[in-house]
């Protein structure tokens, strides 16, 4: 039973580690790219980011994600606070 073991976890760390060289051919390599035929403004630079660059495209993503969630949160506590909802303090309104 031990060696079935071994060579089972021996095919599974090879169908892991190693896909690239037991799947794909030698010679050929895939690229990734976005189509940009259709696109104008913002869609433009963003797809043109990516097409590019992938590391500046995911450290832009990394600095706009939370920058829009930090301005959308304060937006939210803005509104909220004109509608009379104080999210300051936290007494419980119920007794």
């Amino acid at each position: 039973m031990p060696k079935l073991s071994n060579k089972l976890f021996g095919l599974l760390a090879l169908l892991l580690f190693f896909p690239v060289q037991l799947l794909a051919e030698e010679g050929e390599h895939i690229v990734l790219v976005a189509d940009t035929r259709n696109l104008h403004g913002l869609e433009a630079w963003w797809a043109n980011l990516y097409n590019e660059s992938h590391l500046a495209f995911a450290l832009a993503t990394v600095v706009i994600i939370p920058s829009c969630g930090a301005v959308l949160g304060l937006l939210a506590d803005w509104g909220m606070s004109h509608l009379g909802i104080d999210l300051k303090k936290r007494a419980l309104s119920e007794h």
